[in-house]
């Protein structure tokens, strides 16, 4: 059997085959990831019904086992909890969600028992419409950044989205007030980014890290400031903000990389564009956050130096 191009192609499994044939096939058809396509053999979810192949592509999690999950449950009993959790969602369907995260907000749990994240968040909203699927964020933010994270609701979501994140195809776009005049109005910053052996918290640009590229432009220029927009290529700790110090412009209120923390507490960093191809559909799907509270009195504040 070939298809239009005259590839040679599996034939459809017979009607009721086992599934063992039916997961052979779709190994064969390259439709699917394999790892994919073992996971879903190895919890029953691969079926053959008449002659239609039925797979269970959203496994549900159990609440009772997962730690997000548990934390979850426990928030929607406690109405107290919600003020630690107020985060939206901004795009929604069958395989993926992005969250607006505020600044504060930490994306995962560093400890055990954490409460007040992102994933914790994202997480009671599918528990609350009783949906309670296996939420995973596919990259991260800065706990004091503010913006869109990307999370998967299904295995096959997770794997395809972090192949793309991996192959540098999801195009995440932020806005920063920086400090300086900066000489160039859009420029380019390909250092690598490694640990700073002389302080624990922080990342240092130089010799001996990991490759970082990070793409700015700026959007407005102030006396002694400059809002800019970035893009990155890689997603390095800290990388916006080790970059834009290694270059002499720290980002306003980031006192760990130089910054000044006169008008604003934290680094004042918003991750405000998503832009991937959908992992079942493959159509583009763009995402933009609304700038927090704190960005348009940062803006006046620096306009009227």
């Amino acid at each position: 059997m070939t298809d239009d191009s005259g590839t040679t192609v599996a034939q459809w499994p017979a009607a009721q085959s086992n599934s063992h044939t039916v997961k052979q096939w779709l190994a064969a058809a390259g439709l699917f990831p394999t790892k994919w396509i073992n996971l879903l053999f190895s919890v029953g979810g691969i079926q053959m019904e008449d002659d239609r192949i039925v797979l269970d592509a959203f496994i549900p999690a159990d609440p009772s086992k997962d730690p997000v999950y548990k934390l979850a449950a426990s928030a929607l009993k406690d109405s107290s909890s919600g003020s630690k959790l107020m985060a939206e969602p901004l795009y929604e369907d069958d395989y993926v969600l992005v969250m607006n995260k505020p600044a504060g907000m930490p994306v995962h749990a560093s400890r055990p028992g954490e409460r007040g994240t992102l994933d914790e968040a994202a997480a009671l909203h599918l528990l609350k419409r009783g949906d309670p699927l296996p939420v995973r964020h596919i990259h991260r933010l800065d706990n004091e950044t503010s913006g869109l994270v990307l999370y998967s609701k299904n295995e096959l979501a997770q794997q395809r989205l972090d192949e793309a994140m991996r192959n540098k195809a999801i195009d995440r776009r932020y806005v920063a007030f920086v400090q300086g005049r900066l000489a160039r109005r859009s420029g380019i910053i390909d250092a690598p980014i490694g640990r700073d052996r002389h302080h624990s918290m922080k990342r240092r640009a130089g010799a001996g890290g990991d490759p970082a590229v990070t793409h700015y432009e700026v959007l407005e220029q102030y006396g002694s400031a400059a809002l800019v927009s970035v893009r990155l290529e890689t997603g390095r700790t800290h990388q916006i903000r080790v970059h834009m110090s290694h270059t002499g412009h720290p980002l306003v209120g980031d006192s760990l990389y130089g910054g000044s923390t006169r008008l604003l507490a934290h680094q004042a960093l918003h991750g405000e564009r998503l832009l991937f191809t959908h992992p079942l559909y493959g159509g583009q799907v763009e995402v933009v956050s609304p700038r927090p509270d704190w960005f348009e009195p940062i803006r006046r504040a620096l306009a009227s130096t």
